[in-house]
């Protein structure tokens, strides 16, 4: 029990926890909707699109998050535009806008005299650096989340399984996706800072993913997320402190993990439940 205690004694590290759990309630309820829609591309790729945001308010000096939010809602802006007005399926777009707003944030980065330590957090995030006020940040990004989660769930859950119901029934789909676009970018730009841009979408799928085959209700896999993802941050930090291992990269790899394991207990499981074949009688 010491093991894990003493890794949070210091008050950076209980900074680094409670920044990475709140974390983990707003990528946990987007996260579902993510992965219940097939949407994993699309989040990827907007956890890269902030990128020129943030690389910009580094430059200029300003706001890192107001930046990336920006620039993911010009990003998902521009997915749409792209897949509604031309022959290009959305995935197309979508990657086409991928290396496009990853080149450019690193062009841009690359412009600050502090070119490798800026890309380093900007890519890996610097969860041992978190501070009280990144913390009040990603408390109102997250109750924000869960309230448009609140307000919305029929329409995202009409929007997951039925589209077209969602239109007979008027809940108006493109404004749904649209939505739920907004706080796919909150929950990215309010976790950047913890996890990073190219280590935030291992928490965005990685919990809801694993939490998709344990149960199978919306609310249950949204809860399942949240302590699945509190398990990996718990994990990742504890080993991060005691190994000297990259904080963020940790957490994300044991949100994956978490996956691989809780697959391969269910596949063992089944395997062992299943009657054997009767003998054939020759």
């Amino acid at each position: 029990m010491g093991y894990v205690l003493d890794a949070f004694e210091p008050a950076f590290m209980q900074r680094a926890l409670i920044g990475s759990l709140v974390a983990v309630v707003a990528t946990s309820l987007v996260g579902t909707w993510v992965v219940l829609r097939g949407l994993a591309f699309l989040g990827d790729a907007l956890a890269h699109g902030v990128i020129p945001g943030i690389a910009l308010a580094v430059l200029w000096g300003f706001s890192p998050i107001l930046g990336a939010f920006i620039a993911a809602l010009v990003m998902s802006g521009l997915v749409s535009l792209v897949s509604s007005r031309t022959v290009v399926r959305e995935d197309t777009a979508i990657g086409l806008l991928f290396v496009g707003m990853l080149a450019l944030g690193i062009v841009i980065v690359s412009r600050a005299q502090s070119f490798s330590t800026e890309v380093t957090a900007l890519l890996f995030g610097d969860v041992l650096g978190v501070t009280v006020a990144d913390i009040r940040i990603q408390i109102v990004a997250a109750l924000v989340v869960a309230a448009v989660s609140v307000v919305l769930y029929r329409p995202f859950l009409a929007l997951t399984f039925n589209p077209v119901k969602a239109q007979t029934l008027g809940m108006h789909p493109r404004l749904a996706h649209a939505a739920l676009l907004a706080i796919l970018a909150l929950s990215i730009v309010a976790s950047f800072q913890t996890i990073g841009t190219l280590l935030v979408f291992g928490l965005l799928v990685g919990p809801p993913a694993t939490a998709s085959l344990l149960v199978h209700r919306v609310p249950m896999i949204m809860l399942g997320s949240i302590v699945l993802g509190a398990v990996a941050v718990i994990a990742g930090l504890v080993v991060s402190f005691q190994h000297g291992t990259a904080g963020g990269a940790t957490i994300a790899g044991f949100s994956v993990l978490q996956f691989f394991v809780v697959l391969a207990v269910r596949e063992i499981t089944h395997a062992v439940q299943r009657p054997p074949k009767p003998a054939h009688l020759h």
